[in-house]
């Protein structure tokens, strides 16, 4: 019993030391440990195996010497100082190179065992396979490096795609300019040949009536003079048609001398209405509707009676069986929303509006989408201009407005006209001269310039007639001659249009230099910037639009020489 008592207790210590020996010499990871001069005293058999030598043969060799030459240059230059230093270091990157040649991936950690006097004992050192994670490693360096290559790729081609990008917009916005300028060209020639037939229409109708007076003249018929005088109605009638037409192509292209003042658009719209109602006829109903509390619109009154008359013929004609035609003024304020989805620019703020609806036939879209376009008409060939809107849409645009047309097909249509609200109370539109009576005389002297000869000797004539002295100058240099030798000036009525390098705007700073005070009218049958801020004539500045009638020469001439 006493040996068997022996035996249990001996078992365990036993056992433990075969499993402490059998965890040394087979971990999963190569074991050894060196005296203090780092020589190998022991050796596991895994550390064995990988390099594939018996254990024993490993004693009395340098760890060093187990590593490839890069590694055992690095260890030594490196991680022995550095064990010697701080007795230990972690996970250092080697290459243990086997007997057949094979290298092999390891991370080393070391450690010193040493006594109470901080002397070396031993030196422990284990080795783990590192291949899977230098793979990884590698394999996360290679990812990296195609990953720069993708990024630097990337910006490759954002560079390029940006170029790329500009050069197909370019490209587009090339189309587009050469679409649009196929369109304008067409627009043009549509234009011209509108232009050509009515004004060729109207200069037969001029030429007639001047031929049959001529016809008279030698005619010794005792109707000679009722034929004359029906000739000469005649040819003035065409003459008007011209005028009216020149007007409303100016009107389109903005290029109509605007005079806009303070103008109550119920009241204009009021006196308007008998104009209207004989416009439409007796099968269509005129109805007005004024909005409560106003505002005063900034508008040329003449030009606006001119937009409403049209917009009347226009519903007059959708309205072949008769209906109705509604006039309506009411406050608008248009908000920046709106004004972003306008195409052309436009200034959100206060305007009046005054909305056109009748009850005709309408239009479809792409009549609309030609509505504002000069000679475009949908009527038969000699029953319409086609400038109609044309002019409506000008004149809004030239006033700083806007015009918007609501129809559909078989419902109507209502076109909405926005001017810009007046704050000024000192523009007020002045009353309206009494045509009835005389042309207006006087004795001053008028210095008249005007490059077009025929105008020139009619201009002249006119104010001779009514008693004035006048100074004729067929350019500027010849006026500004006539004014430093002339020492009675009171009036310069110039052309705004002249050769000679001076235009009437610069005549009349150079002349006012010479004579301060001195009173200038100006006459255009074109106005450009020189008079026009912003389409409307410039403050203090006064014009009398061409054609114009020896009438309202005399009444203008008047006007400007008692201001």
């Amino acid at each position: 019993m006493p040996s068997s008592d022996a035996v249990t207790t001996a078992s365990p210590a036993c056992a433990g030391d075969a499993e402490l020996h059998d965890l040394f010499e087979h971990a999963p990871c190569g074991y050894l440990v060196a005296g203090p001069e780092g020589r190998i005293d022991r050796v596991n058999h895994t550390l064995a195996d990988w390099l594939g030598v018996e254990p024993g043969r490993l004693a009395g060799r340098r760890f060093p010497e187990l590593l490839s030459i890069a590694g055992k240059i690095y260890y030594e230059t490196h991680f022995a100082p550095l064990l010697r230093m701080q007795g230990a270091f972690d996970e250092v990157a080697l290459d243990l190179r086997s007997a057949d040649g094979t290298v092999m991936p390891v991370l080393v950690n070391a450690r010193e065992r040493r006594d109470t006097d901080g002397r070396t004992l031993a030196i422990r050192i284990t080795v783990m396979r590192a291949r899977d994670r230098r793979r990884y490693e590698q394999e996360l360096l290679e990812a990296r490096r195609r990953a720069d290559v993708a990024t630097a790729e990337m910006r490759e081609l954002a560079g390029t795609l940006e170029t790329r990008v500009a050069e197909e917009l370019a490209q587009r916005q090339e189309v587009e300019n050469r679409l649009r300028q196929a369109q304008k060209m067409e627009a043009i020639g549509q234009l011209t040949g509108g232009v050509a037939h009515d004004f060729n229409n109207l200069l037969t109708v001029i030429l007639g009536g001047l031929e049959t007076i001529e016809r008279q003249l030698a005619s010794p018929a005792k109707d000679a003079r009722a034929r004359m005088e029906r000739a000469v109605t005649m040819a003035r009638h065409g003459a008007q048609r011209a005028a009216t037409l020149t007007s409303r192509l100016l009107a389109f292209a903005r290029r109509q001398p605007l005079q806009p003042r303070s103008t109550d658009a119920s009241r204009l719209i009021t006196g308007l209405a008998d104009l209207l109602q004989r416009t439409l006829g007796a099968t269509i109903a005129l109805e007005t509707v004024a909005g409560g509390g106003l505002w005063s619109a900034m508008a040329d009154a003449g030009e606006l009676e001119n937009a409403l008359v049209n917009l009347a013929v226009n519903a007059r004609d959708a309205m072949p069986e008769g209906g109705r035609l509604t006039i309506e003024t009411s406050n608008a304020c248009l908000d920046e929303d709106y004004v972003a989805s306008v195409p052309e620019p436009l200034s959100a703020g206060h305007y009046v509006l005054i909305a056109v609806s009748d009850t005709g036939h309408g239009m479809d879209q792409t009549v609309l989408q030609k509505a504002f376009e000069p000679f475009f008409t949908t009527k038969d060939v000699g029953k319409g201009t086609g400038l109609g809107l044309s002019q409506v849409y000008g004149f809004a645009r030239q006033s700083g407005g806007h015009v918007r047309i609501y129809s559909e097909f078989g419902q109507g249509t209502t076109v909405k006209l926005y001017l810009p609200r007046c704050l000024d109370a000192r523009s007020a539109d002045p009353a309206d001269p009494d045509l009835e009576n005389p042309a207006p005389r006087g004795s001053e002297t008028v210095l008249l310039v005007e490059d077009h000869a025929d105008l020139l000797t009619y201009s002249a004539t006119v104010l001779l007639e009514l008693g004035y002295r006048v100074l004729a100058a067929p350019d500027a240099a010849t006026g500004l001659a006539l004014l430093q030798r002339e020492p009675e000036v009171d009036l310069l009525f110039t052309d705004m249009v002249l050769p000679g390098g001076l235009d009437g705007r610069q005549l009349a700073e150079e002349a006012r230099q010479r004579r301060p005070g001195l009173k200038v009218l100006y006459t255009s049958g074109y106005a450009r910037n020189a008079i026009l801020r912003d389409g409307r004539l410039d403050a203090n500045v006064d014009l009398l639009p061409k054609p114009f009638t020896g009438q309202a020469l005399a009444r203008r001439i008047r006007a400007a020489l008692d201001r």
